[in-house]
C-alpha cells in the first residue's frame, strides 16, 4: 500500500515537472501531451490538474488534455462522472477553451455510436448542456463559445428543446460579435432551419 502512495506522489511531481516547461508554443504543447500517451499513469494525474483552478499548471493541463483526447479520447470513459461534474469550476479562460474543445469530441463520440465511441450518462449529458449553454452567455472568447455553439447543436438532435433556445441566444446576439462568431453562428442557424 505506501510503495502505490509513493508512486502516485512520483507521478504528481514527474506531470507537475513537465507542465512547469510548457508554454503556449504548440510544438511543445504537443511534446508534453505525447508523453503522456507514451506514459498512460499520467493520465489520471492530467484529469486531476485539470479541474484544480487553484493549481499554477491548470491551464497547461487543460491545453495537453485537449492533445491527447484527439488521440486517446477513450481514455475519459472511466473519468467522465468526475470531467463532467467539474465543468462548472474553470474559470480560467485559458483553461476552459480547451476543455469546451473536449467536450465537443465527447458529444460528438457519444452520439457516433459506433464500436470506439464514448458513452455518456443522462447526468453528463445534464452537466454538458448546462455548462455550454453558460460558455455561449457569459463573457468568455469566441474559439470557446464556436465549440460551444457546435457541441449545443448536436445535442439538439436528440434534446428537443435545445435548438429553438440556441437559436433564440444565436439571433439575439449576432450583431454584437466577431467575424468568426457569426460564421458558426450562420453555419448552425442553418442547419437548425432546415
Amino acid at each position: 500500500m505506501l510503495e502505490t502512495k509513493s508512486n502516485s506522489m512520483t507521478t504528481i511531481s514527474e506531470l507537475q515537472e513537465k507542465l512547469d516547461y510548457v508554454s503556449a508554443y504548440r510544438e511543445n504543447r504537443l511534446k508534453c501531451a505525447q508523453d503522456v500517451l507514451e506514459n498512460p499513469y499520467l493520465f489520471e494525474e492530467l484529469i486531476s490538474i485539470c479541474f484544480s483552478p487553484e493549481d499554477k499548471n491548470n491551464h497547461k493541463a487543460c491545453w495537453i488534455l485537449e492533445f491527447v483526447s484527439y488521440e486517446e479520447l477513450l481514455w475519459l470513459q472511466p473519468h467522465l462522472d468526475f470531467f463532467f461534474s467539474n465543468l462548472k469550476v474553470l474559470k480560467d479562460e485559458s483553461s476552459i477553451r480547451p476543455i469546451a474543445k473536449v467536450v465537443q469530441l465527447l458529444v460528438k463520440s457519444h452520439y457516433k455510436k459506433d464500436q470506439n465511441s464514448i458513452s455518456l450518462s443522462e447526468e453528463n449529458l445534464q452537466d454538458c448542456i448546462e455548462a455550454s449553454f453558460d460558455w455561449l452567455i457569459n463573457d468568455v472568447k469566441v474559439a470557446t463559445k464556436a465549440y460551444s455553439i457546435r457541441t449545443l447543436y448536436v445535442l439538439g438532435n436528440h434534446f428537443d428543446w435545445i435548438h429553438p433556445e440556441l437559436q433564440v441566444i444565436l439571433n439575439k446576439d449576432y450583431g454584437d460579435h466577431s467575424a468568426a462568431y457569426k460564421a458558426v453562428a450562420r453555419e448552425v442557424l442553418k442547419k437548425i432551419e432546415k
